[in-house]
């Protein structure tokens, strides 16, 4: 059997110990990150080697960010690389062993958009794949970096700027597409889920979420069966809502070559002017 290695990070917390007991009684070994416990760490590392695991302490290196506003995002690490995003869109590369930041990325997101935003300009994350970083900024657009350098690979402007769409949510990589939502579901924007090509950026797919104007055709054979659900003229006129506003889950349904992949998504409600 291979070996495998936990890290967990505020491990001398309460939870983070039952975490860590936990993973051990699994059979992980462990590495213990600590901010300022060394004593707390030691012990802990000491009763998981009790139990026939590694384990190793590891201290934290403060790094500050270097934005006073909110920051929702879960950092991604690749090949000793954390990258975060944070208010406005912008990325940034931290070295996980010294915590010197290696780049950062501003899209320069116009303030004004920040109107749009139900919960404040936030960011939930970046998408890593084949050595680049993905990530959706605020004012709609896709974009694509260089994991080492943060520099721009390509980019795409996925709603219509007209509308007050946004988006905060994280991208998905799946089968070499990169697939992205939105937000605005509290204004009159109308759902949808996006597939790009995760090297040229090209679309490749939309799916909608929700029903649209019933005079024209329907983009989806079950958007004709949803919108006998929906009455009067006002869920169309002023979008529908159901945007697909943060990451989605994917599942394997089958195996083998002919796999499928099905999304779980995260379903904003109707627009609340219905």
């Amino acid at each position: 059997m291979a070996e495998r290695t936990a890290l967990v990070t505020g491990a001398t917390g309460t939870i983070g110990a039952a975490v860590v007991r936990r993973l051990a009684a699994g059979g992980y070994d462990i590495a213990i990150h600590h901010r300022g416990s060394p004593e707390a760490a030691t012990a802990l590392a000491e009763e998981v080697l009790h139990s026939g695991r590694r384990a190793a302490v590891v201290a934290a290196e403060l790094t500050e960010v270097d934005l006073d506003r909110v920051v929702e995002a879960t950092p991604a690490v690749v090949d000793g690389v954390l990258y975060v995003t944070t208010a406005w869109s912008m990325v940034k590369a931290y070295d996980i062993r010294s915590g010197a930041k290696l780049w950062e990325y501003d899209p320069k997101i116009d303030r004004a958009k920040g109107a749009d935003a139900c919960c404040d300009v936030v960011n939930r994350g970046v998408a890593a794949w084949n050595g680049k970083i993905y990530f959706g900024a605020l004012d709609g657009r896709l974009i694509a970096l260089d994991g080492k350098t943060g520099k721009p690979v390509w980019e795409t402007q996925t709603t219509d700027t007209n509308l007050p769409y946004t988006i905060t949510g994280v991208p998905r990589i799946v089968k070499g597409k990169v697939i992205i939502g939105n937000g605005g579901a509290e204004y009159r924007t109308r759902g949808y889920l996006t597939a790009y090509d995760a090297e040229t950026g090209e679309q490749l797919w939309r799916w909608w979420s929700v029903p649209g104007d019933p005079s024209k055709p329907y983009e989806q054979p079950e958007l004709a069966e949803a919108a006998k659900t929906w009455k009067g003229e006002a869920y169309w006129q002023i979008g529908g809502g159901g945007t697909v506003w943060d990451g989605s889950a994917v599942a394997v349904l089958s195996g083998g070559a002919d796999s499928r992949s099905a999304a779980m998504l995260p379903g904003r409600r109707p627009s609340p002017r219905l």
